[in-house]
């Protein structure tokens, strides 16, 4: 099987594998589509000698795909399931992954796509518990965007309990940033979407953002206040992990909101009192979801015709993938997917 391994600044290559066979209770899939994450582009841009723990690592954490083998023990699935993959791995026994929330194992997590084989290859192994089931009517590549970026964005509004009552500020219209501006006006809520890329800017007003601001033409909590009649954002959602971004999404929400911080890296400096305390805000982080989250968004989405392909902007195959890199870099795309036929 072919897959992708980044090898070092701004470099990749297309390498043979073996194709995985299955052990008693894990799954082998065979990738329908797999997504690209802003992650990504950390250990894209690194240099060689910061890859070494990866440099033979498949890459990509957003994969679905159909199951086309499964292990003696494994009963939860069988050949020919269409599934979204949860890409984490634990111990199986804590209370978080018996919850569905294997990221947050203490005892030997793994994230599939950096410390074991990921999703851009033709076939991804895996463990049984992985595989969350995708109704009929999902498209693979929509469970591609589901199975981290679009997913990430939908746990993020539920922890800030996201609803028509509300404002919603977005800073940074990534893929995450996208989504959350998307599912938020599905959600009934007023978005304002801020990021300093034109074609985003334009792709989030196209995906229900009520209004959009330029950091780079204007001050965006000063944008943010003038919008809301200096009431400030009910909600706001930081999904750069830009110090002065977090800073700003937290000091644009009003007295007694909700901000969510997601972008991950990076620092940040508060001012404690003015910017948290005196102002009664409630502070959220929120890293990925569940496998019970995963399941759940798929269905409303099917559920309320959400049209989730509509921010899905490019498509490539596998043997595309420097070009697929090359573009996503730029920051002008919206979704970005790798399809099988």
């Amino acid at each position: 099987m072919k897959g992708v391994v980044f090898t070092g600044n701004r470099q990749l290559e297309i390498r043979d594998f073996a194709d995985p066979k299955p052990g008693p209770q894990q799954v082998v899939i065979a990738m329908k589509s797999s997504g690209l994450c802003g992650s990504d582009l950390r250990p894209y841009r690194s240099a060689p000698e910061e890859l070494t723990a990866r440099q033979d690592i498949i890459t990509g954490h957003e994969p679905c795909g159909q199951v086309v083998e499964v292990g003696a023990l494994v009963r939860n699935v069988k050949a020919g399931d269409r599934i979204m993959v949860h890409h984490y791995s634990g111990c199986g026994q804590c209370e978080h992954c018996k919850t569905g929330w294997t990221q947050l194992c203490q005892d030997g997590r793994k994230v599939y796509g950096s410390q074991a084989h990921g999703g851009h290859a033709d076939y991804e192994l895996i463990e049984d518990y992985m595989c969350v089931p995708m109704p009929e009517s999902l498209s693979f590549e929509e469970g591609a965007a589901i199975a981290c970026g679009t997913g990430t964005a939908y746990q993020a509004l539920k922890r800030l309990d996201v609803s028509g009552r509300d404002t919603l500020a977005v800073f940074g219209q990534g893929p995450v940033g996208l989504s959350a501006t998307f599912l938020g006006a599905h959600m009934g809520a007023r978005i304002v979407a801020v990021d300093p890329v034109p074609e985003r800017r334009t792709l989030a007003k196209q995906h229900g953002a009520w209004a959009t601001i330029d950091p780079m033409a204007d001050d965006p909590v000063q944008a943010v206040y003038e919008l809301t009649n200096g009431k400030g954002a009910d909600a706001t959602l930081d999904a750069t992990g830009i110090a002065e971004v977090r800073a700003n999404a937290v000091r644009s929400t009003r007295i007694w909101g909700r901000a969510c911080l997601v972008g991950e890296g990076g620092t940040v400096t508060f001012e404690p009192t003015p910017d948290i305390i005196h102002r009664q805000l409630t502070l959220h982080g929120s890293w990925t979801f569940s496998t019970a989250i995963l399941e759940e968004l798929a269905d409303w989405v099917v559920e309320r015709g959400i049209p989730l392909k509509d921010i899905i902007t490019h498509r490539f195959s596998l043997d595309q993938a420097r070009e697929a890199y090359e573009l996503f870099e730029g920051a002008t795309t919206g979704k970005v997917v790798f399809n099988w036929t």
